[in-house]
């Protein structure tokens, strides 16, 4: 349900407290524990007591769902055309930040993405019940209506709501249409990862426009192909291409959930190559886990928690170092060692991974043949390993004796790693060794930045191959306010300059501007967050000569607290010290971003000049892979940001020879020519 408990004003002051108490219990989804029914029992006293001056003016919904946060507002209350946000805290005797950015974000979230609340005041107000009466404060709102949250007791609320009713712009509202508005909100992948494990849909937690119809459609055709395989025993891989911030991680969780949610006996794991995204997701699942069960009255330990859900999440490589137990190479193949195994019997249970279906998250950056060989010999012992990342992936799904399926995401120009083989070396494995899998693939990997555009014309002369346009998320998500920005981004760095302006000009609702001095950008980015939105600074690992601007590209953050921790925390991306690169931030975002800019990509004479740090001075990158693998790094940096960014160009020093103004100047005055406003 939306809500656990909907009535007007005048219809609520008419019921007496248990039927009102009834209601709330018949909705609960969870055991009522004492604390919860008196928790609703005080807040209808208070509710009754100060709602007395406005029957027949609004309505009031109490336990009012936001799934985007996996959580309820204790009440809204809607008195012409103004929203009240009512977060309790019974018994509480002091305002605590992080109740107060809770009540924060519900205002946002509802301004946001709740369409019949797009136009309305709204008013965030916490009240601590037994807190003493400090008075009401200055009402404060934002350019978007919603207000800076308010902090009182029982005593003040009464005329905390007759003073925003005073200052609000007040509008004409149905409040019943109000209360089932479509809820269209753009999670970020880490709240979305937490809403679908506690079992939402991608259809709760996503935008109801052309993005989230677009991650239906993919997730369900996949699904298809899962049970297709299942019904005939066969095995079939799924290729699902999408713009940046399109939701290809997205889809997978959602399929991951869906398939493990369904079918025990053959559950999915979601594999990424990419170390952080695995430990942030993990970490954030983990927390809200325990959370969500101390506040059901479980007891439960971190580490119970953890091992499940890193059974779900796995770094691919893990994944794959795994499936080398008990296994010997033998005339190029990979073989299972019958002395490890014993008995035919023990092989079969052992030898085939638990899982029937993978999903592997950026298979573009899945290692060539001789990456993997090197770090085999090197790090595992295995000489003379015959197999690319990809083929051995797809060698290990292979060994089920039934059926199987593997779903590769796939991301076009986001290659930044030397031995990544993009998605030309998925196709070869196929053709070598595996005619017999069925092949589901996007129509757009016939785009040039998949594979120069070959591949389907690598699959000419398979059988079952299907090229879907289902498989394909066309609509950026990252931002709610930006979903021209990807195109913008790829303007920008491939100079074309006129379309870069004209793309610019569009992205009406997503800030991007542009500075010379870093504590300028600090600054522009703490103005612009509001309640638990995160900002942070982010930079090229070839960064090097930012350090006079106290930014070191060779400290390694802790990703973990760098994306989740709060912001009093000094390794928390907000506390604006610790800077992550495009290896740390690839697949995450945060809502406010400053993309610090150094010497390494210039711009001259209508061209990128790329640069490394080498000892104590650049050197001209010259090999067109690495080049590739620098551009796209600004790639990722420059999409990192959900509702807006700042770019800091440094201005350089004269007298420093690896900071000269000229390395930095290009740069500044091509984006300044794109349009970029300089604050």
């Amino acid at each position: 349900m939306r809500y656990y408990y909907y009535d007007s004003i005048t219809d609520f002051l008419s019921k007496d407290h248990t039927t009102v108490l009834g209601n709330l219990s018949e909705k609960n989804n969870y055991n009522l524990t004492i604390e919860q029914r008196n928790t609703w029992l005080e807040e209808i006293v208070i509710l009754k007591d100060i709602l007395r001056s406005y029957s027949g003016k609004g309505s009031l919904w109490i336990e009012y769902s936001i799934p985007r946060l996996g959580r309820r507002i204790d009440v809204v209350v809607l008195i012409e055309g103004c929203v009240f946000l009512l977060e309790f805290k019974i018994g509480a005797r002091e305002y605590n930040s992080v109740d107060i950015e809770q009540v924060w974000d519900y205002a946002l979230d509802l301004k946001n993405f709740h369409e019949e609340s797009h136009k309305l005041s709204i008013f965030p107000i916490l009240i601590a019940s037994e807190a003493k009466n400090n008075g009401i404060g200055t009402f404060v709102p934002f350019d978007d209506g919603v207000y800076f949250p308010i902090c009182t007791n029982r005593e003040g609320l009464s005329e905390v709501i007759k003073k925003g009713l005073f200052f609000a712009d007040k509008k004409e509202v149905d409040d019943y249409m109000w209360g089932i508005s479509r809820y269209a909100p753009t999670p970020t992948i880490i709240e979305a990862a937490m809403s679908l494990y506690n079992s939402h849909s991608v259809e709760d937690i996503t935008r109801s426009d052309a993005s989230a119809e677009n991650l239906s459609i993919t997730s369900k055709y996949v699904m298809d192909v899962i049970e297709e395989a299942k019904k005939n025993s066969n095995k079939a891989i799924c290729f699902v291409t999408g713009v940046p911030g399109a939701g290809k991680t997205l889809v997978g969780l959602n399929i991951a959930t869906q398939q493990s949610g369904k079918d025990e006996d053959a559950p999915a794991v979601y594999l990424s190559g990419n170390g952080p995204l695995v430990k942030v997701l993990r970490e954030a699942l983990t927390r809200d886990k325990v959370k969500r069960d101390k506040e059901q009255g479980l007891r439960v330990t971190k580490k119970e928690v953890s091992s499940k859900i890193e059974a779900f999440i796995q770094n691919v490589h893990h994944y794959r170092d795994a499936c080398l137990e008990g296994t010997i190479i033998e005339n190029g193949e990979i073989k299972p060692d019958l002395d490890y195994f014993r008995t035919e019997k023990n092989r079969d249970k052992s030898y085939a991974p638990i899982d029937h279906v993978a999903i592997f998250d950026e298979a573009q950056r899945a290692w060539t043949k001789e990456q993997t060989a090197s770090f085999m010999a090197q790090k595992k012992g295995k000489i003379g390993f015959p197999y690319s990342e990809s083929e051995y992936l797809i060698s290990c799904l292979d060994r089920h004796d039934d059926w199987a399926v593997i779903v590769c995401l796939v991301g076009g120009g986001q290659e930044i790693n030397k031995g990544e083989a993009g998605i030309s070396e998925w196709i070869e494995a196929l053709n070598r060794k595996y005619q017999n899998w069925h092949i589901h693939i996007s129509d757009r990997l016939s785009d040039d930045e998949y594979m120069n555009g070959l591949v389907l014309s690598e699959l000419s002369d398979r059988k079952n191959v299907w090229v879907k346009s289902e498989l394909h998320l066309a609509v950026s998500m990252r931002s709610f306010r930006a979903e021209k920005l990807s195109g913008f981004v790829h303007a920008l760095l491939n100079l074309e300059i006129e379309k870069s302006k004209l793309l610019y000009k569009d992205l009406t609702r997503y800030p991007i501007v542009l500075t010379r001095n870093i504590e300028k950008a600090k600054k522009w980015l703490k103005q612009k967050a509001r309640g638990s939105e995160r900002y942070g600074m982010v930079v090229s690992s070839n960064a090097y000569r930012l350090k006079p601007l106290a930014i070191d590209v060779r400290v390694q953050p802790d990703t973990v607290s760098w994306f989740l921790n709060d912001k009093d925390d000094i390794r928390s991306s907000c506390f604006l010290e610790d800077v992550a690169t495009e290896f740390d931030v690839q697949g995450l975002e945060l809502d406010w971003v400053c993309v610090v800019w150094d010497g390494d990509l210039r711009y001259g004479k209508q061209s990128w000049q790329t640069f490394s740090f080498v000892g104590n001075k650049w050197q001209n990158i010259n090999k067109k892979e690495r080049k590739r693998y620098l551009i796209n790094a600004y790639r990722v940096l420059l999409t990192r940001a959900r509702q807006g960014m700042v770019i800091c160009v440094p201005e350089g020093n004269s007298e420093d020879y690896t900071r000269q103004p000229e390395f930095y100047d290009g740069v500044y005055n091509y984006l300044k020519e794109i349009g970029i406003e300089d604050i």
